[in-house]
C-alpha cells in the first residue's frame, strides 16, 4: 500500500519475451535492475509500453510475481488491470494486492461505448474488490471512451482513488485538469507523453510515466529534477534529448514498443521480440535506429 504521494519518474515497464508465449526472465531481471540504477522513482507494469493486452493471463501473472519479487519494496510498483471485463479486472486485481503491487492503474474499458455513469459504476465495483490505491488513466488512442474531467473529478473524492495518468497529449487539458487538482494535493497528476514531461513539470505536474526511461533511465530522472528545480537552461537541453529519442526511435508514433525493445537489445538488456500483433521492425528502420543510438550522446 502507498504511503505517500506518487511523484517523479515511473516508466512504463517494456515486457521482455524470449518468443510470443514465453517471458524473458533473466530480461526481466536486467531491465528491472537497469532502471532501478537509473534513479526512477517507481515503475508500471502491463501497460501499454508492456503489451498488456497481447500477453495471456498466464504471462501476466509472472512478470507481475516477478517484478514484484525483485523490486522487493525499494520503490513502489504499478500494475494495469485494464479490461473490458468486470469480474476479470477485479479478479487480476486482487491477485495484483496478494501479491504486493502499490497500486492499481485502470484505463476505461475498451471496445463498447460506456457512457459516463457506466464507467463511474464500473470503477466503483472495481474498487469494491480490493483495498488497493488507483489510479485513473486515459490513453484515447487505444481506449477511446475516456473518463472525463468532471468523471476523474468525481472519482478523486474515493479515498482509494490516488491520481491519475494523462496520456491524452493535450496540454489545453493538462491546463484543465491542474486547475482541478489544486483541491486533490495529495493526489498525483502524471503525464504519459515524454514529449511533454519538462513543460508539465515546470507548470506544476507530479512526473511522467515515459517510455524512453525503459532505455535511458537517468535523462528522465535528470530532466525530471531539473524542471522540479527550475532549471531551464538543463531542461532546454534534457528535453532536445528526449526529442531526439522520440524522432528516431518512435517515428511519429508508429514504433514505440518495437523502438524500444530494439534499443534494449542493443544494450544486451533483452531480445526485441514484441507480442502479435505487432509487426517487427524493417531492416530499414532497424538500420536508422541503430546510426541514432550510436551516436546519441549519454552523457547526462
Amino acid at each position: 500500500m502507498m504511503k505517500k504521494k506518487l511523484s517523479g519518474i515511473i516508466p512504463p515497464v517494456a515486457t521482455p519475451l524470449l518468443d510470443h508465449q514465453t517471458l524473458d526472465k533473466d530480461g526481466i531481471s536486467r531491465l528491472v535492475r537497469h532502471m532501478m540504477d537509473g534513479g526512477v522513482h517507481g515503475l508500471f507494469i502491463l501497460g501499454t509500453t508492456g503489451e498488456a493486452p497481447s500477453l495471456s493471463y498466464r504471462l501476466r501473472y509472472q512478470l507481475m510475481e516477478q517484478v514484484i519479487s525483485e523490486v522487493s519494496a525499494q520503490v513502489p510498483v504499478l500494475v494495469g488491470i485494464t479490461d473490458s471485463s468486470l469480474e476479470e479486472a477485479q479478479h487480476f486485481s486482487r491477485k495484483a494486492q496478494e501479491l504486493g503491487a502499490d497500486a492499481l492503474v485502470a484505463a476505461s474499458p475498451f471496445y463498447y461505448p460506456a457512457g459516463q455513469e457506466s464507467l463511474m459504476s464500473f470503477t466503483y465495483q472495481l474498487l469494491e474488490a480490493v483495498d488497493i490505491p488507483l489510479f485513473l488513466y486515459n490513453i484515447p488512442s487505444h481506449s477511446p471512451h475516456v473518463f472525463s474531467q468532471e468523471t476523474i473529478v468525481r472519482l478523486l473524492d474515493h479515498p482509494q482513488v490516488v491520481g491519475y495518468k494523462d496520456s491524452t497529449c493535450s496540454m489545453i487539458a493538462f491546463h484543465q485538469m491542474k486547475m482541478f487538482f489544486e483541491d486533490y494535493s495529495e493526489k498525483s497528476y502524471l503525464l504519459g507523453p515524454e514529449e511533454l514531461l519538462a513543460e508539465s513539470v515546470l507548470l506544476g505536474g507530479d512526473g511522467g510515466v515515459n517510455g524512453g526511461a525503459n532505455l535511458f533511465p537517468s535523462l528522465y530522472v535528470k530532466l525530471y529534477e531539473a524542471a522540479r528545480g527550475g532549471d531551464l537552461d538543463r531542461v532546454k537541453a534534457l528535453h532536445h534529448k528526449v526529442m531526439q529519442v522520440s524522432q528516431h526511435l518512435y517515428q511519429g508514433g508508429k514504433t514505440v514498443i518495437q523502438g524500444i525493445k530494439y534499443g534494449l537489445a542493443q544494450k544486451g538488456i533483452c531480445r526485441e521480440t514484441v507480442a502479435l500483433p505487432l509487426a517487427s521492425l524493417s531492416d530499414a528502420e532497424k538500420a536508422g535506429m541503430l546510426q541514432f543510438l550510436e551516436n546519441f550522446e549519454t552523457d547526462f
